[in-house]
């Protein structure tokens, strides 16, 4: 029951971002990032341990993906406003990029700077 409402939130930030990014000069679309990131949703919210595979393979083709630094910067702020409406456990935020084996070019975090990303 709480998975479809994180699923719900999701998708209505996805939404809204999409909007967003549209207006951005961003090779990268905050879709294309959302679903890349979406099989992490409930491992960063409720997991622990290793992240599933699917999740390791959406963080690594984001990684793959966001190659500019203008597609870093797209990637960086949608990530932040989807991880401000997921709350997302700080500390599996941090270690996903190790424990996927992976160097994302953003942190995945409600407070992340973006405009130091490049």
């Amino acid at each position: 029951m709480a998975s479809s409402g994180i699923k719900t939130s999701a998708l209505a930030v996805a939404m809204l971002l999409l909007l967003i990014a549209s207006t951005s000069n961003a090779a990268i679309s905050c879709s294309a990032v959302i679903k890349d990131l979406r099989p992490c949703v409930k491992y960063l919210v409720n997991g622990t341990g290793k992240p599933p595979s699917t999740c390791c393979a959406g963080a690594s083709a984001l990684a793959s993906a966001a190659t500019s630094s203008a597609d870093k910067k797209a990637a960086c702020e949608c990530i932040k406003s989807a991880a401000k409406s997921m709350n997302p456990k700080n500390d599996l935020a941090q270690a996903l990029p190790s424990n996927c084996g992976i160097k994302l070019p953003v942190t995945i975090s409600p407070n992340v700077d973006c405009s130091t990303v490049s």
